[in-house]
């Protein structure tokens, strides 16, 4: 066998299964199949590109979820903040009720405030 055509029988071996029908040695009778593994990079390269898309989806996803448990919680914040507003404005009222009744009561027990009768006392 000469460099050659070694050379070429390896080239096909690495494209070809070979099966040997006889136990011949100068491989006249040997048939080749193709590899199935050439395909095998092509669906590997799909499904590389499915993981990848799958990944991507997944991180949009993450990102998304976050993102809602995030406003969620603000959402929580801020209704607690409001609720504490109420509170405090009730609080301010009632406060404002009773400082207006307290002025109203020395405002009628001080006799700066009072009316004079401006004719009873002429006379």
């Amino acid at each position: 066998m000469d460099a050659s055509s070694k050379e070429e029988e390896e080239e096909e071996d690495r494209a070809f299964t070979n099966i040997s029908l006889a136990d011949d040695t100068d491989h006249s009778s040997r048939i080749l199949y193709p590899r199935h593994r050439s395909l095998l990079p092509k669906m590997m390269n799909a499904d590389m590109d499915v993981d990848a898309e799958n990944q991507v989806e997944l991180e949009e996803k993450t990102r998304l979820i976050n993102q809602v448990l995030e406003l969620q919680h603000t959402l929580e914040d801020l209704s607690a903040r409001v609720d504490a507003v109420k509170e405090e404005n009730l609080k301010l009222k009632s406060e404002n009720q009773v400082l207006g009744q307290y002025i109203e009561n020395l405002m009628s027990a001080s006799s700066v405030f009072q009316t004079t009768d401006t004719k009873s006392k002429r006379k």
